[in-house]
């Protein structure tokens, strides 16, 4: 007898949910994770099923922002753990996979972000072990290898075993290269016998050479002879190899207790990295099948939105949008053979057992699906020769064990209902069944060719017609379902454009009931009603989209159009009036601070007070002439010069902002100009002639610049990045300025590096009589790279 588990198992293969769970595996990296998809089932607790979608839908959207997942193939390391624990000594390849179990979780740590959303308690239970896992990678190279780095001992036991096998190959390679030896030997070379250095000597000079023979040639004609000159060395080898042999051992143990020492964070991350490797896996499927989260119903209605099966390539696959529930609980299905019924009911059940597992669904935003306790399906020829069962006997067999089950949280999906036996026995019985079936609550979906199941369905409240279509031109299906229309047959169209005779499909059309041809009659009406529906409603969608795009771009356009207008109208007047305020705001400050600072001056209270008020009444100007400067610059600029520009003329070349003299003036246009010690090529358009009044204001203006630097010392002067006599004459000129401004003490910049210009500056202060006194700067000033000089004022 099977028992309600092994159903269930069974419904679910029946409905291919294995297939889909190897396709998971598909994207997992570890092969715990592999395990653990294949395992999948679905749950049947609201919670679990909405954490489980969210946790996908979360992964889905960190790869969206950051790309996969750092996830490495992490290794089962619970038994290595364990034995680690009782003591044992783990080899190399263990330890590898412990440390290969913490370095993926740092990397998942270092991976998230604070937009993980419900995965943010799986990140954050990761432990990560950054010094255990550096310590085993560092001290093992590969499987088969220990690094020397391993511990100091290893490294000096390596380094003896080195200097040991150079002094023996030194001796062998004087052997083998001596002319006594030459006939003695079978060939010059140096080789191994029981891990001891040999060389191969003929075997009737084995008496020539002294030493340990080791090994003969299968032929005899060779021996191999450890000459007595390196059996010490050899020796202290072998003791070294063993000393090594003990050393390697005692690493391997302090490593295997280290990490059993964390064995309880080291299983904790690699359960939670496995469990975000299974998390990812279905974030990558639901890329791979262009899958989407469908919402939880809570009034047990299915709704799916250009639905498809998900092991139909999504290139071919045709989506349809079938419901159960809400104002029906049955849906019956109609159509042709081939034309689609089997995969809608397939695409129904495996929908929602996907969403049960966690998995997204290949179906359109806003499809929705309840959190069921089983689906139950019996779908397909289930003729058993073993059982001596009939395809009638066997479906029969499976529909007494789903209705045994049936209640308000299961989906029953029958498939060619009541199918073979006596049409009119297996129409009745088909609608018992699932009347009985609606009677315990549950949503049902049955695919059928009975017309009695289509007439039971229009006349029946809560249970839907629905139909896949055929094109009748064509003869082919097109997999479209179309709800609340009864399928058709089409046998006398398709029989009529096959050939056959029209008193043969007259004759057929005679011996049918009338109420039968009736029916046939309005369904056919109903079918062509619905398509011109469905082209009528596709038409007006179209039109309503292309409305609003065009209504949209006016709106747009129209909107920028305003702002660029409002923009370029108030913009203007605000900057002007903020320019001519700005203006007025920094006059008053200067000649308000001006009077002030000569009312100090002549009190000579303060003297630095008034260089540093200097200083900053420089920086107001520079800033009011910046905020001033630009704007009045343009439009000089922009003006149109008197004539053009030549031989004698002073301009101004516009690229470069510098004034140069016109030395020559060619027919072309072309002008020799010289600038400072620069002679330069230029055309009349990049240049402006500088008249004779721009002259006088320029002259003028650099006097008040002159004038206005005056006004101002700093405190300090920066000599970096000048030659010696350079900086020299600097600071003559900066002392000179500081003491007329009377600063008590000023701080020079020479910067550390060689040394040179400090000592240049300090012996020029040395000499200085103005100069008081000077030292290094201290911790904070500056240290070696300044020199603070006290003036005499």
């Amino acid at each position: 007898m099977i028992t309600r588990e092994e159903f269930y198992e069974k419904s679910m293969r029946t409905l291919e949910l294995p297939q889909i769970l190897k396709l998971l595996q598909e994207e997992a990296v570890c092969e715990a994770a592999k395990d653990e998809a294949l395992k999948l089932r679905p749950a049947d607790i609201r919670t679990e099923v909405s954490e489980k979608l969210q946790e996908t839908s979360d992964a889905k959207r960190l790869i969206s922002l950051k790309g996969t997942p750092p996830l490495s193939d992490i290794r089962e390391v619970t038994g290595s753990l364990s034995r680690a624990r009782l003591g044992g000594m783990l080899n190399t390849r263990e330890l590898l996979d412990i440390a290969g179990v913490l370095r993926a979780a740092r990397q998942m740590k270092s991976w998230t972000s604070d937009e993980a959303g419900s995965l943010t308690g799986l990140f954050g239970a990761l432990i990560a072990n950054k010094f255990l896992e550096e310590k085993i990678t560092l001290s093992i190279v590969g499987e088969e290898e220990i690094a020397d780095a391993a511990s100091s001992e290893l490294a000096s036991i390596r380094r003896h075993m080195r200097a040991a096998n150079a002094r023996i190959r030194d001796v062998l390679n004087k052997i083998i290269t001596s002319p006594s030896y030459a006939k003695v030997l079978q060939e010059p070379i140096i080789t191994m016998r029981s891990d001891r250095y040999v060389i191969p000597v003929k075997a009737e000079h084995k008496g020539a050479l002294g030493g340990l023979v080791h090994d003969v040639s299968s032929s005899g004609q060779t021996i191999f002879i450890e000459p007595m000159q390196v059996v010490q060395a050899n020796n202290e080898i072998r003791e070294l190899q063993a000393k090594e042999k003990k050393e390697i051992e005692r690493i391997l143990m302090e490593l295997s207790n280290d990490a059993a020492s964390f064995e309880e964070d080291i299983l904790c991350d690699q359960h939670v990295l496995v469990r975000l490797d299974l998390v990812f896996a279905k974030a990558k499927l639901s890329y791979r099948m262009r899958a989407d989260a469908p919402r939880l119903s809570e009034d047990g209605c299915i709704s799916l939105k250009r639905a498809r099966h998900p092991l139909i390539d999504p290139k071919k696959a045709v989506p349809i949008d079938i419901s159960v529930g809400g104002q029906f609980d049955t849906l019956v299905i109609t159509g042709p053979n081939t034309g689609g019924k089997t995969v809608s009911l397939k695409t129904l059940g495996v929908c929602c057992l996907m969403a049960a597992c966690g998995l997204h669904i290949p179906a359109d935003s806003g499809s929705a699906v309840p959190v069921l306790k089983k689906v139950l399906a019996d779908v397909g020829d289930e003729q058993s020769i073993e059982q001596s069962l009939s395809t009638f006997s066997s479906h029969m067999s499976n529909i007494v064990g789903m209705l045994k089950e049936a209640d308000e949280d299961t989906l029953i999906l029958f498939d060619e209902l009541g199918a073979g036996t006596d049409p009119a026995e297996g129409a009745a019985l088909a609608i018992a069944i699932i009347e009985y079936a609606r009677s315990q609550g549950a949503r049902i979906a049955a695919t059928t060719h009975y017309a009695e199941l289509k007439v039971y369905a229009t006349a029946t409240a809560g249970v839907m017609n629905a139909s896949c279509e055929f094109d009748v031109e064509t003869l082919r299906p097109t997999y479209r379902l179309l709800m609340g229309i009864p399928g058709k047959s089409n046998a006398f169209e398709i029989s009529r454009r096959l050939g056959l005779d029209e008193s043969i499909i007259d004759d057929a059309k005679g011996r049918m009931a009338s109420e039968q041809t009736d029916f046939e009659q309005v369904v056919s009406l109903l079918q062509k009603e619905q398509q011109k529906m469905e082209q009528a409603k596709l038409e007006a969608e179209k039109l309503r989209l292309q409305a609003e795009e065009d209504a949209r771009a006016a709106a747009e356009q129209r909107k920028a159009a305003e702002e660029e207008r409002q923009k370029a109208g108030a913009g203007a007047r605000r900057e002007a009036d903020r320019l001519l305020r700005e203006a007025k705001r920094v006059s008053d400050e200067v000649f308000d601070e001006l009077n002030e600072m000569r009312k100090k001056a002549v009190r000579a209270e303060n003297a630095q007070q008034i260089n540093e008020e200097r200083v900053s009444l420089m920086k107001k100007l520079n800033d009011a002439q910046d905020s001033l400067g630009v704007s009045h610059d343009e439009e000089e600029l922009s003006q149109k010069p008197t004539r053009p520009a030549r031989a004698g003329d002073t301009v101004l070349l516009l690229k470069l902002g510098t004034q140069a003299s016109v030395i020559s003036a060619g027919a072309d246009g072309t002008l020799t100009l010289q600038a400072g010690i620069l002679r330069i090529t230029a055309k009349q358009e990049e240049v402006r002639l500088v008249e004779e009044a721009e002259k006088v204001k320029l002259k003028f203006k650099k006097k008040t610049d002159a004038q206005i630097h005056r006004l101002a010392v700093s405190p300090e002067v920066d000599l970096r990045g000048s030659m010696t006599d350079e900086a020299l004459l600097m600071l003559e000129r900066y002392l000179d300025s500081a003491r007329t401004a009377k600063l008590p003490s000023v701080r020079i910049i020479h910067g550390k590096g060689t040394g040179a210009l400090r000592k240049a500056v300090q012996d020029y202060l040395r000499r200085d009589p103005g100069v008081k006194s000077f030292r290094l700067g201290r911790y904070g000033e500056g240290e070696d790279g300044v020199t603070i000089a006290e003036l005499k004022i």
